[in-house]
């Protein structure tokens, strides 16, 4: 097993986040059918505690991991390496039997304290507490593997956590239904122990597969001291404690939104269905194809901070500016087009996917976020890898400030209404990016390449054009607008990937690091001209 390039380590996460979705679709489906709106709803009781006890445990754990891995590898200190990754383990052991405990034991209590209101979920909470233990465990893992920058173990464990996760799911809510709906709830959550215990199989076999040639360098490694145990943990836990504190904060945020928006559309004059109703296109339709476009630059992100680390414990200015140059310019290739490709597509992709076109004035708006979206996961994770792990929460704290006042606001005008809220989310997009970006210009030097920028959005309005008039070409010939939908898309990324390659927006070792097929692509490529080393 050999280290990956942080690029293939990249696309190597996106594939997995890809598989992992459409596995998670399918379970969606599947349980919704088998458990009916009350059972699922029972289930999502549980679940958010259970996110929250992991954020607390274990959220953010596998970065500092890789960040101080990544700086031991860069020393030729294989015995730290290792070090740091036993510490970590035994810590999150305990961590992980603490926290099982303390949610098995606590379920009741948070039923008697009427955080749940329903007393039926206790069953589906208690089930839930073996799996913090295998997730926490496992994150040690995962945080080893990525600061080796080897990603495919953790791609892998990804992938059979959650195949398992659903199979177990889906097989023990379908025993236990007959015995109540309760305890169907409850057997669909114990699946994410299983599930977790798979991952942590899959990672075990990768470690003692690469533990002889490891074992190897740590025995011809020359002398070098070791750092004691009590500053490797503290440096994990500082390093950790923010990543976990932006974990806690999503859902804080989202549940500032609950409370906010619906509430100021009936300001703006919507009665509560309708309120309602518009804060489900939002939230339930809208937000999710953001997060499904921005697939790559999450794993572009994770992928950056071992490598931008080694790079940092190196001292070499040039490699970090060049890695981020790279993850910046592959980034807006991903999301330029997905911002203009969906804001266009907005309503015909929500009657695609949705059955209903209402959904579509709420994407067009957060189309425009994608792009800011991956600007600001890129650059945290590279300041993630330079050790400031504390300025992109802090920089998340102010945009989500302005974005209450926004959605506060803009919400209640009743010329914008949703559109507002939808507005706001874009602004808290813009805000996280535009603070990250400062600071890795005041810690690197880097500022977004205007010319590549430019390219890529030229490419992507000619893109942009393409796609309109193709969907009206199918529109009109097959008068089915799925196929309509998905016939302009495929168009238009054809069309995208010509003009981009005539263009020069993409830079020929940006191919050659594609996995398997880069350099013979990278050749093809050149030979008709397309490509310019």
């Amino acid at each position: 097993m050999s280290k990956d390039t942080f690029l293939k380590g990249a696309l190597i996460l996106t594939v997995a986040g890809i598989v992992v979705k459409i596995i998670g679709s399918v379970n969606r489906i599947l349980l919704s059918r088998l458990l009916g709106g009350e059972g699922v709803g029972l289930y999502q009781m549980a679940y958010p505690i259970y996110l929250l006890a992991l954020s607390i445990s274990s959220a953010g754990i596998p970065v500092a991991i890789s960040i101080i891995v990544a700086e031991k590898l860069a020393r030729s200190d294989y015995r730290g390496a290792n070090r740091v990754f036993r510490i970590s383990l035994g810590v999150l052991a305990i961590t992980g039997v603490v926290f099982t405990f303390l949610l098995y034991y606590g379920a009741g209590w948070l039923i008697e304290q009427h955080f749940v209101r329903d007393a039926r979920a206790y069953y589906a909470i208690a089930a839930l507490a073996p799996a913090i233990f295998f997730v926490t465990v496992l994150s040690s893992y995962r945080g080893y593997f990525q600061g080796l920058q080897m990603m495919t173990p953790t791609a892998v464990s990804q992938i059979f956590e959650q195949l398992f996760r659903v199979v177990t799911m889906i097989a023990f809510a379908y025993i236990l239904l007959p015995h109540g709906l309760e305890f169907a709830a409850a057997g669909a959550s114990f699946g994410a122990g299983p599930g977790a215990a798979a991952g942590l199989l899959v990672l075990l076999y990768f470690y003692w597969r690469h533990k002889p040639g490891f074992k190897h360098k740590m025995e011809t490694q020359p002398q070098i001291t070791q750092e004691s145990s009590v500053s490797i943990i503290s440096r994990i836990v500082k390093l950790a404690l923010p990543v976990s504190l932006a974990n806690i904060m999503l859902p804080v945020v989202s549940n500032i939104d609950l409370l906010i928006v619906p509430a100021r559309l009936e300001v703006a004059g919507y009665a509560v269905e309708q309120a309602t109703e518009l804060f489900g296109y939002l939230t339930g339709m809208a937000v999710p194809l953001v997060n499904l476009a921005t697939i790559l630059t999450a794993s572009l992100a994770a992928s950056l901070v071992p490598a931008v680390s080694e790079a940092y414990t190196l001292g070499d200015k040039q490699l970090i500016y060049q890695r981020i140059a790279t993850a910046m310019r592959i980034s807006n290739l991903i999301t330029i087009p997905s911002f203009v490709g969906l804001c266009l597509l907005a309503t015909p992709i929500s009657l695609m996917l949705y059955g209903t076109p209402n959904a579509g004035t709420s994407i067009a708006i957060l189309a425009v976020g994608i792009f800011l979206l991956g600007i600001h996961q890129v650059t945290t994770g590279v300041l993630q890898g330079l050790g400031h792990t504390a300025i992109p929460v802090i920089n998340m704290g102010v945009s989500a400030i302005i974005k209450i006042i926004m959605s506060w606001v803009l919400t209640a005008m009743p010329t914008l209404g949703i559109m507002g809220a939808a507005w706001a989310t874009v602004a808290d997009f813009g805000v996280a990016a535009l603070l990250n970006m400062f600071f890795v210009y005041r810690y690197v030097g880097f500022s977004l390449n205007i010319k590549d920028t430019l390219k890529t959005g030229a490419a992507s309005v000619v893109m942009g054009g393409v796609v309109l008039l193709s969907y009206d070409a199918i529109m009109s010939q097959t008068l089915h607008n799925s196929v309509a939908t998905l016939g302009a898309i495929s168009v238009g990324g054809v069309v995208f990937g010509i003009v981009i390659l005539l263009v020069g927006g993409v830079a020929c070792r940006d191919i050659e690091q594609l996995p398997r097929v880069g350099e013979k692509l990278a050749v093809i490529l050149t030979k008709l001209r397309l490509l310019r080393r």
